[in-house]
């Protein structure tokens, strides 16, 4: 008994732990000198660019904003207002009753998914609080961060979210052809995108381009299927270049923001969601009209996700797209164990709830409570934060195939079955969403990381296996 209350407490804990929050430690650890403007001026310019980098990557308002507080009370300017909406973050300090405020403003005018840049600024963050880091020092650290080159050359990444739709067509049923089509399609949509980034058209057009090219190749094969040859069921490409489409979307960052407590910042990014979700609508419509009046067979709607592979390689697919993902993100290796081990948890979670008869959208929120559970978890381990790993490990069951039927079935005059499962897409990336926060909170109570030991007022790093060492050593001298 005394030993289960034991593994109850190491468990659990008496503290709050904090997961994508840094640890606690003295305020401030070096105060500046509040009547100076120039020094007061340099701590929220630092404040508010970290906070860029986080809202860029798609974190929620709340969690951007408690970062960007965290920075300016290090250097003693605890009483602060911090305004983060879609785009901008506002950031206004109290210096006292003699002094007047100090307030800035920062434009995000980018969305960059470079979780190494990420993962970089969130262990800066704890070194400025642990190691009293100058207001200039720390500038200039995160100079270096922002400016640095990405870890991988481009054509990894290209070659990353071609592997990545692979995974998700055999994911989905499909066997080596789909997953060769599926991968030769994804790398065609990738590099024309970037064509279209540098030249300065719209992302709204960017995902047209992407949906009209993820359908033509999958119609294509389908109508001349029997003059080579071939067996193939176009929806999983086709749902697999809307997955990877998809992805790069901040769903989970819109609804987060929805649940937390900052419905503008919420409204704005989930309007964004659903524009360039009509754009890869958009594309693919525009695609199968094409290719239906040139001649070719529309692909039917009754498609469902074969039982042909067994449920190890369904495991293995989804744990490869989430790993994928995170790659063609730039995610640092250490980054990429945790997102594999994410999405394997994922696709098991939903396998077996679909195998119980549980519906879709259910088992999707199941499955995205366990990723953000276990994302947290082995984010602490990785020393990486937990958005890189939950949205790699709900990358795999974003609602391609949903978006799909329900398309091509408007297309097809058949409205009910066509808003069923646009409705039903909506469902599952609401789902989803919705579990990753749970799962993230269920995290965050849990005890803090076993890596970090408490002295005094500050935690350092102790190595559980040096201090075996220690005490083994100890007790042979003793005796």
């Amino acid at each position: 008994m005394a030993k289960l209350t034991e593994s109850l407490q190491r468990l659990t804990g008496d503290r709050r732990a904090t997961v994508d929050a840094v640890t606690a430690a003295p305020t401030p650890l070096q105060p500046i000198d509040l009547t100076d403007d120039a020094v007061v001026a340099e701590v929220l310019d630092l404040a508010v660019r970290v906070g860029e980098v986080l809202l860029a990557s798609g974190t929620g308002a709340m969690d951007t904003a408690e970062q960007v507080q965290f920075i300016a009370a290090t250097y003693g300017l605890a009483q602060c207002d911090v305004d983060v909406t879609y785009n901008s973050i506002v950031l206004s300090a109290y210096r006292g009753p003699t002094l007047p405020p100090a307030s800035t403003m920062r434009i995000v005018h980018y969305r960059s998914m470079d979780f190494t840049r990420l993962a970089a600024v969130d262990r800066l963050t704890r070194r400025i609080r642990r190691e009293a880091v100058t207001p200039s020092e720390a500038h200039e650290a995160l100079t270096a961060v922002t400016t640095a080159p990405h870890p991988y050359n481009r054509w990894i990444a290209t070659l990353a979210w071609a592997s990545m739709a692979a995974s998700v067509s055999v994911l989905m049923g499909g066997g080596v052809l789909v997953a060769s089509v599926a991968f030769l399609t994804t790398m065609v949509i990738y590099r024309v995108n970037r064509v279209l980034n540098r030249i300065g058209l719209p992302f709204f057009f960017q995902q047209v381009a992407g949906g009209l090219v993820a359908a033509t190749p999958a119609a294509t094969l389908y109508t001349f299927q029997d003059q080579l040859g071939v067996e193939i069921r176009p929806s999983q490409i086709i749902s697999a270049g809307v997955v990877v489409l998809l992805s790069g979307l901040s769903l989970v960052g819109s609804v987060q923001d929805a649940i937390t407590g900052a419905p503008i910042t919420a409204a704005a990014r989930f309007f964004e969601v659903v524009m360039m979700t009509g754009g890869i609508i958009a594309g693919v419509a525009i695609s199968l009209r094409l290719t239906g009046v040139l001649g070719s067979t529309l692909p039917p709607v009754n498609v469902e996700i074969t039982e042909l592979v067994q449920l190890p390689v369904l495991v293995m697919s989804g744990a490869f797209a989430s790993m994928f993902y995170a790659l063609a993100c730039y995610a640092e290796q250490r980054a990429l164990t945790a997102a594999w081990f994410g999405g394997a948890a994922g696709a098991l979670v939903y396998m077996v709830a679909h195998q119980f008869g549980i519906g879709p959208i259910i088992g999707s929120a199941l499955a995205a409570t366990v990723v953000g559970f276990a994302g947290g978890l082995m984010a602490r381990r990785a020393l990486t934060p937990p958005l890189v790993v939950v949205v790699a490990g709900i990358t795999p069951l974003l609602p391609g195939l949903s978006l799909y039927r329900g398309l091509y079935a408007l297309l097809n005059n058949e409205v009910v079955i066509g808003l069923s499962s646009l409705l039903a897409a909506f469902g599952i990336g609401c789902a989803l969403a919705a579990g990753v926060t749970l799962g993230e909170w269920i995290a965050r109570t849990l005890r803090r990381p076993r890596i970090l030991r408490r002295t005094d007022d500050i935690r350092r790093p102790v190595f559980k296996t040096r201090r075996r060492k220690a005490v083994e050593t100890h007790t042979q001298k003793a005796a």
